[in-house]
C-alpha cells in the first residue's frame, strides 16, 4: 500500500499483491449480485455477458478504491457491480426495442402482401418484399419470439432500473434476509443424500447436469426430476418455518409421504437456532468468503 499526495487529500492506493487478493477475496460478490439479479430475469439472458461485466466493475472498483476513506469494500464495490449489471441490462432494454421495431415493420408487410394476394405469403414471397433473405426473415422471426418472452416474463415492460435489487434494506429487512439464507442453509443439509447431492452440484457448484447424472449413475432426465423434487421440499420447508399459509396442501395429512415432510421439517427446526443460522452472513448480508491466501 502506498499514499501519494494530490492536492491537498490523501489517498491511499492499493497495489500488487495487495490488490490482486482484493479482487480475489470479492469474486463471489460478483456471482452473488449476478445470481440476485438473474432471479428476476427471463432465462436466455445471458449469465455469462452479466458476469463478465460484473467482474470488470469489480477490477475497477478494487483499483480507485481508497481505504483511507473508511468506506467497506464490499460496499463499495457492490455499487460498482450493480452499476455495470444494469447498463447490461440497458443494453438488453435497446436490444428488444429494436425488435419489436422490426417486428413491427415484418407485420405490416405480412399484412399487406395477405392483402394483396388473398392469402398469407410464402417465407419467400415476404422476403422479397422486405429486401432480405429467407434465413435474415428467419433471424427476425428468431429475435421477435425471444423478445416475446422478455415482455412476458416482465422485462421489456419496465426499465433496466427495475431489474436491479434494491441498494439497501433496512436493519429488519437485513436480519430477516440473513435469517432465511440461515434457513436454507438448514434445509439444504437436511435433504436427503441424493437430493442434497443435486442441489448442490447444480446450484452451489454449477455443475452440468451431465456430470451429475454420471456420477450418480442415472440419465440428466432423473437428475431433472430429483432437482424439482429437492426444490418442491426445499420450498415446503422453508415456508413451515418462515411463511406457513404458504405451504402446500397434502392430499394425504396422515400418509407416509406427509410423516417424511413433518421428519424433514423437523430436521431443519432442530438444525440451528437464530444465532447459528445468522452466523452464515456477514452483517451485510453477504456470505463469509473463504480464500487461500498466498504467502
Amino acid at each position: 500500500m502506498t499514499t501519494t499526495l494530490e492536492g491537498a487529500t490523501l489517498k491511499v492506493q492499493l497495489e500488487g499483491r495487495e490488490l490482486e487478493d482484493l479482487i480475489r477475496e470479492h469474486l463471489p460478490l460478483v456471482g452473488h449480485l449476478v445470481r440476485q439479479t438473474l432471479g428476476r430475469l427471463p432465462a436466455h439472458v445471458s449469465r455469462e455477458d452479466l458476469v463478465s461485466a460484473g467482474m470488470a466493475a469489480l477490477a475497477g472498483a478494487a483499483k480507485a478504491y481508497d481505504p483511507s476513506r473508511g468506506i467497506p469494500f464490499g460496499s463499495f464495490a457492490t455499487t460498482r457491480i450493480r452499476g455495470a449489471i444494469l447498463d447490461e441490462l440497458r443494453g438488453l432494454d435497446w436490444a428488444s426495442r429494436s425488435v419489436r421495431a422490426r417486428a413491427r415493420q415484418v407485420d405490416a408487410m405480412l399484412q399487406e402482401l395477405t392483402a394483396a394476394l388473398g392469402r398469407t405469403p410464402t417465407s419467400q414471397e415476404l422476403a422479397e418484399a422486405l429486401g432480405v433473405s429467407v434465413d435474415e426473415l428467419q433471424s427476425i422471426d428468431d429475435d421477435v419470439q425471444r423478445a416475446a418472452v422478455l415482455s412476458l416474463q416482465g422485462f421489456a415492460a419496465g426499465s433496466a432500473e427495475d431489474m436491479v435489487p434494491e441498494r439497501a434494506a433496512g436493519p429488519e429487512d437485513l436480519i430477516l434476509h440473513r435469517e432465511r439464507i440461515g434457513y436454507l442453509h438448514n434445509a439444504v443439509e437436511a435433504l436427503p443424500e441424493r437430493l442434497g447431492l443435486v442441489v448442490k452440484g447444480y446450484f452451489f457448484q454449477e455443475r452440468p447436469m451431465m456430470e451429475i447424472a454420471r456420477d450418480l449413475g442415472v440419465t440428466e432426465s432423473r437428475v431433472s426430476q430429483l432437482r424439482a423434487e429437492a426444490l418442491m421440499l426445499l420450498r415446503d420447508g422453508l415456508n413451515t418455518h418462515l411463511d406457513p399459509d404458504l405451504v402446500s396442501a397434502n392430499d394425504k395429512p396422515t400418509g407416509c409421504v406427509a410423516r417424511r415432510r413433518e421428519a424433514y421439517h423437523d430436521k431443519i427446526a432442530n438444525a440451528g437456532n437464530l444465532n447459528s443460522r445468522l452466523a452464515q452472513t456477514n452483517h451485510h448480508g453477504m456470505p463469509f468468503i473463504h480464500t487461500a491466501r498466498h504467502s
